[in-house]
Parts: C-alpha cells; structure tokens; sequence
C-alpha cells in the first residue's frame, strides 16, 4: 500500500529549480490523499506565471512513480500563492504583495508599451494585477488600454473620498489621465505632481493584488523619489533600446536605483525594439537600433536579462488602438510578453525568498 508519508519523502527529491531547495521543505506541497494506487496532491507555486510549471509537474509525477510504486497513477493539482518580500506594518496598500516600478533612462524607448503589456500577460496567467500611471506629465495608459473617455468613480467612506480603479482586460488601471483633459498639457511644479501621484496610492481601493505595476516617468526625478517614500517598492524594471545613446540612459536609471537614497532592487532589464521583423518575413531579423546592446548592459551591470521585444507594427497598432499586443492570439510578438512576464514573476519570487532567508538568519 502506498502511504501519504512515502509521497512525501519521494517529493523530497523534486528540487524548486530557482529557489534550489525541495518542495516539501519549502512547503510547497498540500493536501496528499493516497487511495490504492491513486495518488493527488497540490503543488503551491510561488507565482501563476512560473515558467517551469510543466518541469516541476512533470518532476513530481516521476518522483511518485520511481520512489514509490512504478503503478501509481497520480494527479498533480498545481496552483499557486504569490510571494511577497513585504513585513512589518502594511498601512500603505496592505493588499499589494509586490509593487514593481517599471523605468526608462530616457524617453522614446517603449517603456509604457513594455508596462502596458507586462500588465496584461500577468493577469492572463491567472495573477491579480494593478497598474499605475505614474507618468503624471505624459500619461498613456487611458489610449493603451481604450480608456481615453473613462472618468473614475469615487465613493465615500466616513470622511473619506476614496478612487475605484477602473478595470479592464483583467487590470486594475488609475491614470492622472482619468482625471485631466489629456489633450491640454500638464504643468505643475515638482510638489504638486508628486502629490497627484501619492493620492493614486493612497486614495485608491485597489483591494488585493499580487502585482502592482508602476509605470514611471522617464529619467530620474521628484517622481521617482516620491513613489520610493510612498510605497514599499519589490523592485524596478529598466527598458532600453539596442543603440548606444538609450543605453547610456538605462545604465543611469540602473546607477539611480541603486542610490542609497532610492535602494531599490532591480528584478533586469528589458530591451525593446531589439530587431525589426516585417510581417510579410517573419522570420527575418533586421538590427535597426544595434544588436545584443541591451544584453550587453546588463551583462556589464550584473542585472538578469528579462527579454527581447521586437519591433513590429501590430505593437504600435495595439497600443494606438487600446488593445495590447499580449492579447492578440497565435502572435510570436505576444509570446515575447507572456515570457517577459513569466521571467519577471521569476525574479521576483526569488528576490522575496532570498529576502525571507534574509530576514530569518537576522532574527535568529
């Protein structure tokens, strides 16, 4: 007879391949019922978007079968509990797990393209997810995500006036474009921006979340400093094109978070428009804007290389007309998203276990 306490110690030889320890020890595992030669249990992932969700499943099975009993038939339910690297007091959005700020040295390079899609593909793979338009002077999420007419609802709590995000394709979206006429230019001195944008965090029911997407201004500023002072931020993510000028930018926006006065991880870089590929040739590549520079950097800065994001029209198409490329079906480009996203969960559940290893060793 096969026993719970045999698939138990069988799991122990299935390694978590980022976080390189066992899934039983990692507590990983759930709800084991043996019935004969019938075996089932749980795998609670660190994040929906894994990218090695196939392996471990797959690693599980043969660990029953070739530990246990060559006859088993077993059934893995794979789920998931996004990690979080947060602790102590949470007055400020207590529900949001992780907030991952997303970053450009300067503008021109795609960064609100890269955020608007990242956001989508990490809901799509089954996670909750918020976006915040933290572009105050420049917003662009209202056209990205067809929202150019919305205008957010507000209820009362007590005293309190308090913003609904307007939610679509699965996203939690707040703009300052919600509120503005974004045809009209924005000027406002530094103090008054970074105020619009304390009140998208705070004033906001934004509920629970697993990820929150900030998409900053480019280059470095008050805004990047007030969101660092408002809100626990997980990490950034810095967008760049191949060429040498956009380049030059990135590794000041990489140098920027790394600041004693920011001290911000950064989860990688993500380099945009990293070739040009025709829709009638498919196949081909054409390196407009440099190759490999992005790589390059991040080999340079010790950063992990997220993804490569070609440059095609159905992107701009997609975002002109408020419907990201991610969504579209049978698209390789939307595919590069869906990988982005599944890498970025990656580095983020392995930033949230080395901070609680962190965390455990300094308490002991």
């Amino acid at each position: 007879m096969i026993t719970a306490e045999q698939v138990l110690d069988a799991l122990r030889n299935v390694e978590e391949p980022d976080l390189k320890k066992d899934l039983v020890t990692l507590n990983m595992i759930k709800d084991v019922l043996v019935d004969g030669m019938n075996v089932s249990f749980a795998v609670i992932l660190t994040t929906p978007a894994c990218p090695m969700k196939e392996l471990i499943e797959r690693a599980c099975i043969n660990a029953v079968i070739y530990y246990v009993n060559k006859d088993a038939k077993v059934t893995v339910h794979m789920t998931s509990n996004v990690t979080s690297g947060r602790s102590g007091a949470k007055s400020m959005l207590p529900g949001v797990r992780n907030i991952i700020a997303v970053s450009s040295g300067k503008g021109g390079v795609g960064k609100s393209t890269v955020a608007a899609n990242l956001a989508v593909a990490l809901a799509q793979l089954g996670a909750k997810v918020g976006l915040v338009d933290a572009d105050i002077y420049g917003p662009s999420m209202p056209i990205m995500f067809g929202l150019d007419n919305e205008r957010v609802a507000v209820e009362m709590r007590g005293d309190k006036s308090v913003m609904l995000p307007v939610e679509k394709y699965g996203v939690k979206v707040l703009s300052i474009g919600f509120f503005v006429d974004t045809s009209q230019s924005i000027v406002w001195r530094g103090p008054m921006a970074s105020r619009a944008l304390q009140q998208l965090f705070a004033d906001a029911d934004w509920g629970d979340l697993d990820y929150m997407i900030v998409d900053l201004p480019p280059g470095t500023g008050d805004i990047h400093l007030t969101m660092v002072q408002s809100v626990p931020v997980t990490g950034a993510i810095v967008v760049t094109t191949p060429q040498e000028v956009a380049l030059a930018d990135a590794r000041k926006g990489i140098d920027m978070f790394r600041k004693a006065v920011i001290n911000v991880p950064v989860i990688g870089l993500v380099e945009n428009m990293a070739w040009f590929t025709p829709a009638e040739l498919p196949a081909n590549k054409y390196y407009i804007f440099g190759k490999d520079g992005g790589k390059r950097l991040a080999e340079e800065m010790h950063v992990p290389m997220l993804g490569q994001i070609p440059l095609v029209q159905s992107i701009r198409e997609g975002g002109d007309n408020g419907k990201p490329e991610v969504l579209q079906p049978d698209s390789a480009v939307a595919r590069s998203f869906e990988l982005l996203a599944a890498s970025v969960a990656q580095q983020v559940a392995i930033m949230n276990s080395n901070t609680a290893m962190r965390n455990a060793v300094e308490s002991n």
